[in-house]
């Protein structure tokens, strides 16, 4: 319970941060709740041409990760390089992407239309819900991707699905 009551105010210490350093603090902040969550983390790593994030795995499944904290809803253009990168691994490779803001509805809208997804979403309003104790955080990866391959949706927020949504 302390390393969740010291992440929750990690979280809340980086909205102090400037725009570069709060990135990669956030990074590092979702680094240690994988890790708290004994989900075998990974910090970012290179491979030729690109970036991610990090990585964790929660039973059999190798989830990517992409972390953007930027000051507005990101759109469909961070989603689809996103979804190229995890595409372009194993077929059973998994992305988890964050984005701080959310991401627009239009970008929701039209991610979702016209391809299947191998990547669930999180915004801070799930972060701080899973830090809150209302879901943990394997339970709101484990909901979120079976909603994913029930609908195809990419981003359910964890309030609704707490509410049984």
């Amino acid at each position: 319970r302390e390393v969740i009551e010291r992440l929750k105010s990690d979280l809340i210490n980086l909205t102090s941060l400037k725009p570069q350093e709060r990135g990669y603090a956030f990074e590092r902040f979702l680094n240690e709740l994988f890790g708290a969550c004994k989900l075998d983390p990974r910090s970012s790593f290179r491979i030729t041409g690109e970036q991610i994030d990090g990585s964790f795995q929660l039973g059999a499944n190798v989830y990517l990760v992409e972390a953007k904290w930027h000051d507005k809803p990101i759109d469909q253009g961070e989603l689809l390089v996103f979804h190229g990168k995890v595409g372009g691994k194993s077929s059973w490779s998994r992305g988890l992407f964050v984005s701080y803001n959310g991401v627009t509805p239009d970008g929701l809208t039209a991610f979702s239309k016209g391809r299947s997804t191998n990547m669930i979403g999180m915004d801070c309003q799930d972060l701080f819900h899973i830090l809150n104790g209302e879901m943990s955080f394997v339970d709101a990866v484990n909901r979120k991707a079976r909603r994913a391959a029930e609908t195809g949706e990419f981003f359910v927020p964890v309030y609704t699905l707490s509410k049984g949504g």
